[in-house]
């Protein structure tokens, strides 16, 4: 088993890959991504990911160089090549590479195209046992948050500052106080059997663990409501979890010291939608 690149159309180990100091990506964060799991050496909901790398790229009218059953070809090359089971796959399209300039390069400077593997390295037990601590911090972000780009200052910003103050997660919020998402999660909280969380508008990136969510909590007769909501409904709710490909459902301990419920986490309605997403794991990426 070995961590394996893609790039531009050549597979070669991972500590190999090299780009130009002049590609975009490097120069003017000019590029979008994807990330996908990978469980039992199959990928999690991938023409999914495709699907919306190719919005991405169409918002910041960047032509993609491959279809999408090219780039699942190519996925499933590295998946079977590498020989992981359990793994992160990424994937990375940028503008290409030209003397720096603002303005896009001619029509003949090619895409770069990076995917890579690397072996997913299982989180602490105790995150889903005990839940997390979170911070809040003003949402700073551009506001096309909806395309995958990978300008993410903010959110480094965000998730570090998180980390320095000993939590896991930064809850972002703009004016006034309404919550839109963590810095690299979905948020969600849950009040008397009803599901809140962020609509899927430009302020959030929807994420496909996020659209996964929504239909199994629905399937669980919880009443699901994509509204604006204030962080302190958050604070004051019965169960709050956080989402993303790789952490799946985390439960939330705490919100700037405020303990969700009284500390009592995992909460009921959080174990049963992780549960029915580990269930949809296996459907799809079972033996």
């Amino acid at each position: 088993m070995s961590e394996l690149a893609f790039l531009n159309g050549e597979f070669l180990p991972l500590n190999e890959a090299r780009v130009s100091v002049e590609d975009r990506g490097f120069q003017f964060a000019d590029g979008v991504y994807e990330v996908v799991r990978v469980y039992n050496g199959r990928a999690f909901y991938l023409a999914e990911h495709i699907k919306r790398l190719q919005r991405s790229a169409s918002k910041i009218l960047l032509s993609l160089p491959h279809s999408a059953e090219e780039f699942a070809s190519i996925c499933d090359e590295l998946i079977n090549r590498s020989g992981y089971k359990e793994a992160v796959l990424y994937i990375q399209i940028t503008r290409g590479t030209a003397p720096r300039k603002h303005p896009f390069p001619s029509a003949d400077v090619s895409p770069t195209v990076v995917l890579y593997i690397r072996e997913f390295k299982p989180y602490p037990a105790e995150w889903w046992q005990n839940g997390v601590d979170t911070i809040s911090l003003p949402d700073e972000r551009w506001l096309n948050c909806d395309i995958k780009s990978i300008s993410l200052l903010p959110n480094v910003l965000a998730k570090e500052q998180a980390l320095r103050s000993g939590a896991f997660e930064a809850l972002l919020f703009r004016d006034p106080d309404i919550v839109t998402e963590g810095s690299a999660t979905n948020v969600y909280y849950i009040k008397r059997k009803t599901l809140f969380t962020h609509p899927a508008t430009n302020l959030i990136l929807s994420g496909i663990t996020r659209e996964v969510i929504l239909r199994l909590a629905s399937e669980l007769g919880l009443t699901v409501r994509q509204e604006p909501q204030p962080l302190q409904r958050f604070k004051s709710a019965d169960e709050v979890f956080l989402s993303s490909t790789t952490i799946e459902i985390l439960p939330v301990r705490s919100i700037d010291g405020t303990l969700i419920n009284n500390g009592k986490v995992p909460g009921e309605f959080t174990l049963k939608i992780h549960q029915l997403y580990k269930e949809e794991i296996n459907r799809i990426c079972g033996e």
